[in-house]
């Protein structure tokens, strides 16, 4: 599997063809390396080992996994061996191909056609190290031969020390069910309101955030150091993700996840299809986020 690195002043990636992941993301100093996404132990790290990974064509769970749309249901089936749902898409599961590549930036394309979902598209991704920070570039299309509702999002991999603190500002959250599955909109909690720099609570977090405002900003005080993360406007919404020793056993309390999405989970059961976005055969859907080191203090 190729392992590409970026570099560029002060800054390093590695991005991997496998599950089209970012393995790590550096800022340097000297002879310090400061991890501002979570390290892959290896290379060989697979998607949930990774620092990032990406969403496509749509993020999170279907309940049920099947959903009706124009008046045809469509079925998904589970692609994991601990999930009961369709997860997350396939491109963390897939094989990407190097499209282009240089010492800053690389893009990776995988295409997808699978009896499993009714989901045909190709998917490409950009890494690029510029302007002081790691932008990533994601696009869809639709190589159907009928409309569907598309989405696309990223799960970061966060560091998270003792003091971490994160600003997100949203309107709403979403509540959860059993089998990992939103529930309903309602007030956010106090504990989870991080619309001004509050830090993770000390417990399960795994909930949907509507109408983020696309963007965030992760503050590392015993480092020294704040990430900003800027997202264009097509993630509107959010998810906050921390494990605990019930779901990991390995957890450490030493990394959560803040996930960029166009939309809401389970979006296709949700009013206005949750944001997803219909492509007909041939049309795209592209966005981008940048993540913005600087050190403070």
């Amino acid at each position: 599997m190729p392992i590409l690195t970026l570099s560029e002043g002060n800054l390093e990636a590695r991005i991997s063809t496998s599950g089209g992941t970012v393995l790590g993301f550096w800022l340097l100093q000297n002879e310090k390396r400061t991890a501002l996404l979570r390290e892959a132990k290896d290379d060989t790290a697979t998607a949930l080992q990774s620092g990032c990974y990406p969403l496509v064509p749509f993020g999170n769970r279907v309940k049920g996994n099947k959903f009706t749309f124009v008046g045809e249901e469509f079925k998904l089936e589970p692609n994991t061996d601990w999930d009961p749902h369709y997860l997350h898409g396939e491109g963390w599961l897939s094989t990407w191909n190097i499209v282009d590549t240089s010492p800053r930036a690389v893009t990776l394309r995988f295409s997808h056609r699978s009896n499993d979902t009714p989901y045909v598209y190709e998917a490409e991704q950009k890494f690029c190290l510029e302007k002081g920070g790691l932008t990533l570039s994601m696009s869809v299309t639709n190589k159907g031969e009928h409309a569907l509702p598309f989405g696309l999002g990223w799960h970061p991999y966060f560091p998270m020390t003792p003091e971490t603190t994160l600003l997100a500002p949203a309107e709403r959250f979403w509540t959860e069910l059993d089998g990992w599955l939103p529930g309903e909109a309602a007030e956010i909690p106090g504990d989870l309101d991080f619309r001004q720099p509050r830090k993770l609570p000390h417990r399960w977090v795994n909930n949907g955030f509507e109408n983020w405002s696309g963007y965030a900003q992760i503050t590392w005080p015993e480092r020294n150091i704040r990430l900003t993360l800027k997202a264009d406007s097509l993630f509107r919404h959010a998810f906050i993700f921390v494990s605990d020793t019930t779901f990991d056993p390995d957890f450490q309390r030493d990394y959560f996840c803040f996930e960029p999405m166009s939309h809401l989970a389970d979006g296709h059961h949700q009013k206005s299809l949750g944001d997803l976005q219909v492509l007909h055969p041939g049309e795209t859907l592209s966005g981008e986020i940048g993540l913005r080191p600087e050190l403070i203090g």
